[in-house]
């Protein structure tokens, strides 16, 4: 898959994380990523790829539990996210 449409699943996800306002303690599962996505989206690969990318970057945060990846979104950099997601909603 294109750099392209892993910047797309990263605009997917930062937007669904932002639409449920999930910052720091309000977690969402990582199964339930994919949801929303059409289903030539749903690589695993690519959207674990895109999720490393975020972590990497500071803009999601992980958690470890018994049943699975928890992410949420890094208030400290609450205002990068908005902007990212405001810049590059109608773009892609």
């Amino acid at each position: 898959m294109s750099k392209g449409n892993i910047e797309k699943i990263k605009l997917h996800i930062l937007k669904k994380l932002f639409d449920q306002r999930c910052w720091m303690h309000k977690h969402f599962n990582i199964n339930n990523i994919p949801q929303g996505l059409p289903p030539h989206a749903r690589d695993s690969s690519i959207i674990k790829k895109a999720i490393d990318n975020l972590i990497k970057n500071k803009w999601l945060l992980s958690k470890s539990t018994h049943y699975g990846l928890e992410l949420s979104l890094n208030i400290d950099k609450k205002k990068e996210i908005e902007e990212y997601i405001e810049n590059n909603l109608f773009q892609i």
